[in-house]
């Protein structure tokens, strides 16, 4: 908690100051919400959505159970809204107590949700990043996109490679858990290449929903909306990764600002960062919304049967 302060604290100082230098060109910036932000806020909320159906499907498989589709979105929905308790203890916790209810196997969901951040933070990193280096927004020299090719590869090997996660797994498991994970339990090479792609659609619907941000707010030519999406996706991955902080709050939104002033002036750069965040909170409400909605029409099916 308190190297959650800290962080959080030295980004709000940062951004402070970044928005005290850039005051007078900010008056400039029309900040009133409109049909573009509303759909923004839509998408942001879509994306969770299409990962809690993606993630249902995920453990129906490996466990060879029925889960069904309002279930799997209702039990993420949930999850994704504990993302605000530092480290993702309460986002796992949930799915944890969700497959005590359904006698479905501990480990088995506890590996369904390192293979679904796994999914969203290579597919947050890679496709994005190696955009980013061949339109020249990051300059890593002539080796770039080799360099990012092969430390992104590797990673994917890694976790395509069912006997090599499972040695690893099981190396952990045995010390902690003093027993192994079975084999069923891991994706074969061909279904995790399947939903790491099937994963790169939210966040594509994410960089999306800032490209919508953007137009409502400022005049951005069409050839910079896929550069700033992948700016977006990219600096997502990188507020996944601080898991000291609730929901990357400042992380994101600090690498999003340092990635797309390629195409944008700094205030700019520094209220659409600002604007997303805004955005993608009122996207959790609509989440939170949908999760009553879903618990409520169970719970009445629940109650009739």
């Amino acid at each position: 908690m308190a190297l959650t302060v800290v962080i959080v604290s030295v980004v709000g100082v940062l951004f402070g100051r970044a928005l005290a230098r850039n005051w007078d060109a900010l008056a400039d910036i029309d900040l009133r919400p409109d049909g573009w932000i509303a759909g923004s806020v839509v998408l942001f909320a879509f994306a969770v959505v299409v990962s809690g159906f993606l993630w249902g499907r995920m453990v129906a498989q490996l466990g060879a159970i029925r889960v069904g589709l309002l279930e799997g979105i209702r039990v993420h929905c949930l999850s994704w809204l504990l993302k605000y308790i530092p480290g993702q203890v309460g986002s796992v916790a949930n799915k944890l107590v969700w497959a005590r209810s359904r006698n479905v196997s501990r480990s088995l969901t506890t590996l369904s949700f390192f293979y679904e951040n796994a999914f969203l933070i290579i597919g947050s990193i890679v496709p994005p990043g190696l955009i980013l280096l061949a339109l020249g927004s990051v300059d890593l020299g002539e080796g770039g996109v080799v360099i990012v090719t092969a430390a992104s590869v590797i990673p994917l090997l890694l976790l395509t490679s069912r006997p090599i996660l499972r040695w690893g797994t099981n190396h952990v498991a045995r010390r902690i858990f003093k027993r192994e994970v079975p084999e069923a339990y891991f994706l074969g090479s061909v279904h995790t290449l399947k939903y790491q792609l099937l994963y790169l659609i939210p966040r594509a619907v994410n960089g999306a929903g800032l490209v919508l941000i953007a137009i409502s707010m400022f005049d951005v030519p069409a050839s910079h909306y896929v550069p700033l999406a992948c700016a977006y996706i990219f600096a997502g991955a990188a507020g996944v990764l601080a898991i000291f902080v609730p929901s990357g709050v400042g992380v994101r939104e600090s690498v999003f600002v340092l990635l797309s002033v390629a195409y944008l002036p700094v205030e700019q750069a520094i209220v659409l960062a600002l604007a997303a965040r805004l955005s993608a909170t009122l996207g959790d409400g609509v989440v939170a919304g949908v999760y009553g909605l879903l618990t409520f029409t169970s719970r009445r099916k629940a109650g009739i049967s």
